[in-house]
């Protein structure tokens, strides 16, 4: 069985966007907005900066790299009318790279070339909201 739901899969799959959660050397939360892109060959979420950006100088990977437990959020509305929000937290372990982006990101399809340092995430629960059924339905697993 995959880490994921195939409809998970799919939802993951079809957004851009999500926001990624660090903690601080201060122990101060921080959330920042990146790509999400769902890697089909570990299960896992891969998150990479655009060739050039420095991504290994950036706060969420040095956050990354000192305090790997992390929490990602996709989310969005299927509809307005009626409200229907949907959305899927990943807690999980990340894994921090130096080299290697530039594959990953051609290999996964990113639509961008990658910067060489990129960041994994191997969850370990993964909430969701309106993805495998009705609106307000939630499921929460462990799956590590």
């Amino acid at each position: 069985m995959s880490t994921f739901t195939d409809a998970e899969v799919d939802y993951l799959s079809s957004q851009p966007l999500g926001r990624l959660a660090t903690v601080g050397p201060d122990g101060r939360p921080h959330v920042t907005p990146v790509g999400v892109f769902y890697d089909p060959e570990t299960r896992t979420i891969v998150i990479g900066g655009h060739a050039g950006s420095d991504m290994a100088a950036s706060k969420k990977f040095r956050d990354a790299r000192r305090h790997p437990d992390v929490a990602f959020v996709v989310d969005d509305l299927a509809s307005i009318d009626p409200w229907t929000p949907r959305f899927i937290e990943i807690r999980g372990r990340a894994e921090t790279h130096t080299d290697g982006g530039e594959e990953v990101g051609e290999r996964i399809g990113a639509g961008f070339p990658f910067d060489p340092a990129w960041i994994r995430i191997r969850p370990r629960r993964i909430v969701a909201m309106g993805i495998e059924g009705g609106a307000f339905e939630l499921a929460a697993r462990d799956v590590a």
